[in-house]
């Protein structure tokens, strides 16, 4: 396919949500309800269709069955796309019990529920990573970003500038250099590759009142941010704009107006990557939940326009704040506890924008998000780490900045989707287990999902760039199978049979030089070869040694006999194994893996394979070898 993956799905568009506040218009109506009561499906989708593409605010929670009907519709006529579009609509805005959409939008989703590894087995697995291949592991998990910038108490609404030399946070310590009562903004910069203590900002940026959430300008003359309980406020809190003056200090600090705040709490604001369009949070009336996503644009004579709603797909019966666009690209990061998939209490979602409309929110996985609240999501213009601040789950108030290398779930560019299923090559049956990726170009984490039920799997990956697929299952030992993503091909289509005569290579089954004892470093990796061999005792092994070429060929075949015999005898020993069940050959140099130019290439052909034999159909044990 040749269509780009942020493309392929389906991208819902309501004009009247900032026109009209509610949507009915009864003839129109009349005539839908007639059309379904005689069945005529057909001719009530297009109807119903263009009723709800007027839909206001009020609709969503009004008439949410209009949504589940059109839905229905939609799944009548085999637009399973569109059926399931809808359906999320309706789990995003109802407010009363729907178990009924929900077991529906689950079968739908089914086959495309992202099934993630729970973090800590995540980590197990990158731990065994080590042990039985080469690639590098993970950079790390999220980091604290220390005593120089966190405090005793919350610290959070992190920004960075766009080339990574100054950090401007939040915090509601108290101390010398604080001059508000609660709320005040810091900032900190970048030496050596270390963050300064943090300073707070002078007067008039902090103030008596309470200031945080800032953004800054690309140019660094202009910040953004709110001011909470102001005598010149329009209400709890309000958006504000300062410039930077000549002499480097702060001035011209003016509230930005009616058009943008409200008589509630507006508040963590963003800039758009031209610099044209505010993001902001607010809780006020009219919104589709405890608190909304809106956005301001830049008029002609400067001015910023009335603000506007970002719609149902972003926004949802439950709050979304903190929203961050990202300096490059159309990406919007936001915090929300009401979307589809919450690890958490509050998770950080991405959203991508199409030829101006925005698509369904993704959540940016388990690597970032837990099971606490995360909030603030900042990243730096290249793309390689971001910043946020998030809670643990036993104390959901007490926030602290952390900073993280960015994992592919929350990369921008993360939007070719490689997708694949698993089957067995001899039963033609889905098999189970976990698939890792690991990027071999740019070293980005990628988190491990389990197979689904049918045996396929998808990662959403960068383009052009190569990739190795560790597969982990309880049927057969780990496979490594390579894959490039070429910059033509956008989506990438792999249906995988599992074959059992692939020669499987542990990297850590190395002898010494002339040596055929098994040395303890290779212990673990051949106990869970015992393993495998003692819970599927229908299964054979051949092992296979090889050397390089080296010495005397004669030599070299008794040398790798005697390397795969003694394998054979510690896997035999140690699970109790019937005799016949292993074969052990030495192929000696006879069957090198590549040409022998640099010492690197000797030690790949050093090796020792292993070749699970699968019994005769309706085998069940050793009789039947």
């Amino acid at each position: 396919m040749r269509k780009k993956a942020p493309t392929a799905e389906v991208v819902l568009d309501f004009p009247n949500i900032n026109r009209v506040p509610y949507y009915y218009n009864k003839s129109k109506y009349a005539s839908i309800l007639k059309l379904e009561k005689k069945k005529a499906w057909d001719k009530a989708l297009p109807l119903l269709a263009e009723y709800v593409g007027n839909f206001g605010v009020d609709n969503f929670h009004k008439d949410t069955k209009l949504l589940w009907r059109l839905g229905q519709l939609y799944e009548r006529m085999d637009q399973r796309e569109k059926a399931v579009a809808y359906y999320r609509l309706v789990l995003k805005h109802h407010r009363t019990d729907i178990k009924q959409v929900q077991q529906y939008y689950d079968s739908l989703e089914a086959k495309n529920k992202d099934l993630y590894v729970p973090l800590k087995y995540y980590y197990e697995l990158v731990e065994y990573r080590k042990s039985v291949s080469t690639f590098k592991p993970p950079r790390g998990v999220y980091t604290n970003m220390g005593d120089a910038i966190n405090s005793k108490v919350e610290d959070y609404g992190p920004a960075v500038h766009s080339d990574e030399d100054l950090f401007i946070y939040t915090s509601r310590r108290k101390g010398v250099k604080a001059k508000g009562t609660d709320e005040d903004l810091y900032f900190s910069r970048n030496e050596g590759g270390f963050w300064q203590e943090g300073q707070a900002f002078d007067k008039p940026i902090n103030s008596i009142y309470n200031e945080g959430s800032a953004c800054l300008s690309r140019d660094g003359k202009t910040l953004y941010f709110a001011r909470c309980e102001s005598p010149d406020g329009l209400g709890n809190c309000d958006l504000y704009s300062a410039t930077r003056l000549a002499d480097g200090s702060w001035g011209q600090l003016k509230n930005l107006g009616a058009n943008v705040n409200s008589k509630a709490w507006d508040s963590q604001p963003t800039l758009s990557p031209q610099e044209d369009t505010l993001y902001f949070a607010s809780d006020r009336l009219g919104g589709f939940g405890m608190s909304d996503i809106y956005f301001t644009y830049k008029q002609k004579n400067g001015q910023w326009a009335p603000a506007q709603n970002m719609g149902p797909v972003i926004n949802t019966r439950e709050s979304e704040v903190s929203p961050y666009f990202h300096p490059l690209y159309q990406v919007l990061y936001f915090s929300s506890r009401g979307q589809l998939l919450n690890f958490g209490d509050f998770d950080i979602y991405k959203a991508y924008r199409i030829n101006g409309r925005w698509q369904e929110p993704r959540n940016i996985g388990p690597l970032v998000n837990g099971q606490g609240s995360e909030y603030y999501f900042t990243i730096n213009a290249n793309s390689t780490n971001l910043y946020y601040a998030r809670s643990e789950p036993t104390d959901l108030k007490n926030l602290d900045l952390f900073s993280f290398p960015l994992p592919m779930e929350a990369h921008p560019l993360a939007v070719t989707k490689l997708t694949g299923v698993l089957m067995d090559s001899v039963t033609n049956k889905p098999l189970n287990g976990i698939i890792s990726i690991i990027d071999l170009d740019n070293g980005i984490e990628v988190a491990s999902k389990y197979l689904r039920e049918d045996g396929s799997f998808d990662f959403d990956l960068i383009d052009n760039s190569r990739y190795m697929m560790l597969i982990q299952s309880p049927d057969f030992f780990s496979i490594e199978k390579e894959i490039n993503l070429k910059e033509d091909t956008v989506m990438k289509i792999m249906s995988s049979l599992i074959d059992y005569s692939i020669p499987l290579i542990f990297k850590n089954l190395e002898f010494d030089e002339g040596k055929a004892e098994i040395k303890d470093a290779m212990k673990p990796m051949l106990d869970r070869i015992v393993l495998f061999l003692v819970d599927h005792p229908q299964v054979r092994l051949s092992i296979e040694g090889h050397t390089d070429s080296s010495g005397d060929p004669n030599a070299n075949i008794e040398l790798s006999q005697w390397r795969a015999v003694s394998i054979q005898r510690y896997l035999e020993q140690k699970g109790n194994l019937a005799q016949g069940r292993i074969d052990a050959i030495g192929k000696g140099s006879s069957e090198p893996i590549k040409p022998e130019v640099t010492l690197e290439d000797r030690a790949v052909n050093r090796r020792v394979e292993f070749k699970l034999i699968r019994p005769k159909e309706g085998a069940t044990g050793v009789g039947d070898w």
